[in-house]
């Protein structure tokens, strides 16, 4: 219960994070994607029934809340889609199904115009952005599942401590700023700085672990460093038996068929 609860609370906040997008941007449904022509050209994506509702209320809703944040905003919205009408929501739904048509049509010719480079370069741009959306999507769970913070490192310990006061107009400049101050520390003046980090490398370690007992209880072994290292060179031994196994086969294949000369 606990595990799905988690889970479902996942999938709230990336919606709630798609609406928040979709607010800001003032309506658009997805970026274009890699080259300046595709972006111009490529047909947008329809939105989805809940999304059109969204765009289509949320100035009215804005108005009768003006104090609202964009947070509270999408939950007051979602409610009210909740509790719409089946019949309403059709409405929406058609829409949707009437611009998707229309968008099939519209990509199709799209992607009839591209050459063969710029097919592939946008075939290898939405591998790295499902790559990219799917890390994000993990890191996020991992959030929402309290997973402990790393451990600092003693130069991340001292760029905390020294960063507001750093000389610099970009956060770059100030970063190089103090890390040539660092380079330039002594052994003495470093070691205040590594012995907090050392100190927080045992509290990530005991809150790890107890992080990954409560994992345990849930479900989620797939989160425990132990099954995540393991499961690499599991899969590696797997693959060498099937390997063994069908070169065992072929030999005994092969040794059959001598008998069976031999015998002839």
């Amino acid at each position: 219960m606990a595990a799905a609860a988690l889970a479902a609370l996942g999938r709230a906040a990336a919606l709630l994070g798609g609406a928040q997008r979709l607010l800001r941007a003032g309506g658009s449904a997805e970026r274009g994607l890699c080259s300046a022509v595709s972006q111009e050209q490529r047909p947008k994506r329809p939105l989805t029934a809940y999304f059109r509702f969204l765009r289509e209320h949320q100035p009215a809703f804005r108005q009768k809340n003006p104090d609202m944040s964009n947070m509270e905003l999408v939950k007051k919205l979602a409610g009210a889609w909740r509790e719409l009408p089946a019949s309403q929501k059709q409405v929406y739904e058609e829409a949707r199904k009437t611009d998707w048509q229309k968008y099939q049509q519209q990509l199709a010719a799209y992607k009839a115009q591209l050459t063969p480079a710029q097919a592939a370069a946008l075939r290898e741009e939405r591998r790295k952005r499902l790559a990219k959306r799917r890390s994000s999507r993990a890191k996020r769970e991992l959030t929402l599942l309290g997973k402990p913070k790393r451990p600092r490192s003693g130069f991340n310990i001292f760029v905390s401590e020294n960063f507001r006061e750093s000389e610099g107009i970009s956060a770059a400049a100030k970063l190089k700023r103090l890390y040539d101050t660092w380079q330039k520390l002594s052994s003495s003046q470093k070691q205040p700085y590594l012995q907090l980090a050392e100190d927080d490398k045992v509290r990530y370690e005991n809150e790890m672990k107890s992080w990954e007992a409560k994992m345990v209880e849930l479900g989620r072994e797939d989160l425990i460093r132990s099954t995540r290292q393991e499961r690499p060179k599991k899969q590696a031994a797997e693959s060498t038996k099937k390997a063994a196994t069908a070169k065992g086969s072929s030999q005994e294949k092969k040794a059959k068929l001598k008998v069976k000369k031999s015998e002839e």
